[in-house]
């Protein structure tokens, strides 16, 4: 039986890759989504069952009151292309992007995927090697902090949760938007026991 901590060795090269490629090692063949950010292709495969929760559901305004900023949903956004946000639109999930009303270039994108075990725990995998857990995310998650845009990642199985902003400078900073999320498609989901959450040491 091969273990989550044997699995992780297996597929670091994964971490070179876009994840839609990450995706395709799990896909059992080809499809097409109405959702489909520009730029991209149908070769990776559809393998995600669509989101039903509206953008309204999985970020209300509530949640993004914390910022002390008025967002508002930007309905003809579309992720960047090799995003990850990219990456669950092709995967039949729902993406989100909330602009500050008084200054456009603030934006809060979240998307959200429901997708294969497999492909889960691929994905978990990958974000483990690369490092940056943040137990406090209640589920299994990871934050990241690039060119002063934070990621964070969020997995209430079945569901991927992907969240990033230039609002987002630490792991607590993105909290409010996950927790909406969650809420909205998984409300008790909880981490699992797995190594990942046993320190090493």
């Amino acid at each position: 039986m091969t273990s989550r901590r044997s699995a992780r060795a297996i597929i670091v090269a994964a971490l070179a890759v876009p994840t839609a490629l990450v995706l395709a090692a799990c896909a059992g063949g080809g499809g097409d989504s109405p959702t489909r950010s520009p730029g991209a292709t149908a070769t990776t495969g559809t393998i995600g069952t669509p989101v039903e929760q509206r953008c309204a559901e999985l970020l209300p305004e509530s949640a993004l009151a914390v910022y002390g900023q008025r967002f508002e949903l930007d309905a003809d956004a579309r992720p960047a292309a090799r995003s990850a946000a990219a990456t669950i639109a092709e995967q039949r999930g729902r993406v989100c992007v909330f602009r500050e009303v008084a200054d456009h270039s603030v934006t809060i994108t979240l998307a959200v995927a429901h997708l294969p075990e497999k492909s889960l725990t691929t994905l978990k995998d990958a974000l483990f090697e690369r490092g940056g857990s943040v137990p406090t995310y209640t589920v299994e998650g990871y934050f990241a902090l690039t060119d002063g845009v934070g990621r964070a990642d969020a997995f209430p199985d079945p569901y991927w949760i992907t969240a990033s902003s230039s609002l987002f400078t630490e792991p607590g900073s993105a909290q409010p938007v996950l927790d909406a999320a969650r809420q909205a498609v998984a409300p008790g989901a909880t981490t699992p026991s797995t190594p990942s959450a046993t320190p090493v040491g």
